[in-house]
């Protein structure tokens, strides 16, 4: 089995900061990419930020200049800091991480997801 548990969510002022965490947990081989996703009420869930297990990493237009995606030195974590949030951000945040098991395929996995709120 392998989990990815999301953390870190909640509910923030315009312009305010939050920073989510993900871990990948299980009977894992290997992580490549890693990233975050969210959906609002709505709206197609799309690409938020996302890094590769060498550290590129590319984000939506949207919030460029404001998240910063990262991956913790186990390589096995990857946080996603906001700041400056609007509450166009308000969204479910979902984890997901590409995973090559012990034994299995590599497929894409996903967290949970974590509601963040900007709102005054």
């Amino acid at each position: 089995q392998v989990q990815l548990v999301e953390s870190g969510g909640g509910l923030v002022q315009p312009g305010g900061s939050l920073r989510l965490s993900c871990a990948a947990s299980g009977s894992i081989f290997s992580i490549n990419a890693m990233g975050w996703y969210r959906q609002a009420p709505g709206k197609q869930r799309e690409l938020v930020a996302r890094i590769t297990s060498g550290g590129s990493t590319n984000y939506a237009d949207s919030v460029k200049g404001r998240f910063t995606i990262s991956r913790g030195n186990a390589k096995n974590t990857v946080y996603l800091q906001m700041s400056s949030l609007k509450p166009e951000d308000t969204a479910v945040y979902y984890c997901t991480a590409n995973i090559e098991r012990v034994p299995g395929p590599r497929r894409d996995y996903w967290g949970q997801g974590t509601q963040v709120t900007v709102s005054s």
